[in-house]
């Protein structure tokens, strides 16, 4: 419901007799919360906001906010809690368990398929349709998502564990989420795995792997919505990124540098968990049934899209999405798959200030414009060799006070002034896009470990944005490999950046896959030298 942003229409103080009523209503939606818990929840004394929404669908729904926290929402005169509720109380509904990378598809809109659930060896909760429930990923008993259930816990059992199991209405990190402090859950152990390890050892842990990717492929709606999603970047891609003078243009090379910057931030287009499950085979569809392109075969195994019907009313009819952004589209696999993953080609530039910029007039040089860092110039002059100054010069590298007292400079000195008069920017190239051009350095990736409660260890990953690496594709791949949970953390004061926080001291896998995968050069990453003694160094 919240997966999309939300239109305000009022936000108000609520009134003593709505307060007291709200506190009744609560007590009778949860009747498990104390008396303490409620005055907890609702304080006389304290500012509470009624904040009225209308979801991107039109739906009304109301907002109960304490401290810019949004606890409770009311949708159809019924209350349902936030995640920031439920990670206070996390046994105030019966609970769902699922694995972490399904918890990326409920952010996305998807409802939670019972192909999906973890049952636990206590077995499922006792739910009727329709009953308020939450959603926890393995490890952390906190939860991350609220919703109802789809049917029965009976009929759940009676299905054999398929179809749709819980009717999501709110998860960590949607718009809901967004509207309060970005807060994480908290890391609360899950009694279930506690003991095992994270998923358990020995042949435990095999057969729950082999459970979680049947998961993966056994829920229909998660193939639908990579359908849509496929098909969204296909037109795309065709109306606005592929010229004419493009063509023939291989098949991989429009998927590559094309459909997946088409791809909307928070997305992940990945064929393979389509019904297509090729791109030659979605090509081909999209030929015979859509009569948009025609794609030749020019050896064996190699493709080209050779013709587009730019006069097709489906591509015609197409709008581009708004919500797209321009540098967004990192070309990259789930951690491990076949899509390969190119890191930039990161150059240091300096800009031309306006004091400089008769310097550069013959380069043609304005002052907006950036220049290449000048390499090691005294290997064409001697050092101690002296330059003369002439009135340029002058104006550009000297002080006031100098004017009457320096007729020339050494060589490194002229240049080392010159570079101390400019700003050092840097420029990154990444295959298949414009090259972007930024002030000052660019940003490391930033490996970290900290300590979460009962002095255990967490590794904090940062600035894999600036890398083009979606965060949430480096989560789940750091899982298949460690075999620990992961979430998402926003990071104070970024917009738009979110860091991973995955359990335990796990800097020698991170350092492995950002090294060894992903290629990203050592100096642009931070903290290798935080990994435990004894792991395999690099």
């Amino acid at each position: 419901m919240f997966a999309k942003p939300f239109r305000v229409k009022s936000n108000t103080v609520i009134k003593g007799s709505d307060r007291r009523k709200l506190k009744a209503d609560i007590s009778a939606a949860f009747p498990s919360l104390s008396a303490d818990e409620l005055s907890e929840l609702v304080p006389n004394k304290e500012e509470l906001n009624v904040v009225k929404i209308y979801a991107h669908k039109g739906d009304a729904v109301t907002l109960y906010v304490l401290h810019k926290n949004p606890l409770f929402f009311e949708l159809e005169k019924r209350l349902y809690p936030t995640v920031y509720v439920l990670w206070r109380y996390p046994a105030l509904l019966p609970t769902f368990r699922t694995w972490p990378p399904v918890l990326q598809k409920m952010i996305g809109g998807a409802d939670l398929m019972l192909p999906g659930v973890v049952v636990p060896s206590s077995g499922l909760p006792d739910v009727k349709q329709g009953d308020c429930c939450a959603v926890t990923v393995v490890s952390n008993r906190a939860p991350v998502a609220v919703g109802t259930a789809a049917v029965s816990s009976a009929e759940m059992h009676s299905s054999g564990m398929k179809g749709r199991g819980v009717c999501v209405l709110h998860t960590y990190m949607d718009n809901l989420w967004a509207f309060g402090d970005k807060s994480g859950p908290p890391s609360l152990p899950d009694a279930e795995s506690e003991g095992q390890g994270v998923y358990g050892d020995g042949c435990e842990a095999d057969e729950e792997e082999e459970e979680k990717e049947e998961v993966e492929k056994s829920c229909p709606d998660f193939t639908e919505i990579m359908d849509t999603l496929l098909v969204q970047c296909f037109l795309h891609a065709l109306k606005s990124k592929v010229k004419k003078s493009e063509l023939p243009l291989l098949t991989s090379t429009f998927l590559r540098n094309h459909m997946f910057s088409c791809c909307p931030s928070g997305k992940q287009l990945d064929i393979k968990k389509s019904s297509y499950k090729k791109l030659s085979k979605f090509l081909h569809t999209m030929q015979q049934q859509h009569n948009l392109v025609r794609v030749k075969e020019l050896t064996k195994g190699v493709e080209s899209i050779v013709e587009v019907d730019w006069k097709n009313p489906e591509l015609r009819s197409f709008s581009v999405p708004e919500e797209m952004d321009s540098e967004a589209a990192p070309v990259q696999d789930e951690g491990e798959g076949q899509t390969p993953y190119h890191p930039p080609e990161i150059t240091t530039l300096y800009s031309v200030s306006a004091r400089l910029e008769p310097l550069f007039l013959d380069a043609n040089k304005s002052t907006s414009s950036s220049v290449q860092c000048f390499s090691s110039p005294v290997f064409f002059f001697p050092s101690d060799s002296y330059v003369t100054i002439n009135p340029t010069l002058c104006d550009c590298l000297l002080e006031k006070s100098e004017y009457q007292e320096i007729e020339s400079l050494k060589w490194d000195d002229l240049f080392s002034r010159t570079l101390g008069r400019m700003q050092e920017c840097y420029q990154a190239v990444f295959p298949g896009q414009a090259p972007i051009i930024k002030k000052g350095h660019i940003e490391p990736i930033d490996i970290s470990v900290a300590s979460r409660g009962s002095n255990k260890k967490v590794t904090l990953i940062k600035n894999l944005e600036v890398y083009h690496l979606d965060p949430a594709v480096v989560a789940t791949a750091l899982q298949h490999r460690v075999q620990a949970s992961s979430v998402l953390q926003p990071i104070p004061g970024a917009k738009d950046k979110v860091m991973v926080q995955i359990q335990g001291n796990q800097i020698h896998q991170v350092g492995s896959l950002l090294l060894d995968h992903y290629q990203i050069p050592r100096k642009y990453i931070q903290g290798l030298d935080k990994a435990l003694k004894g792991g395999k160094k690099k």
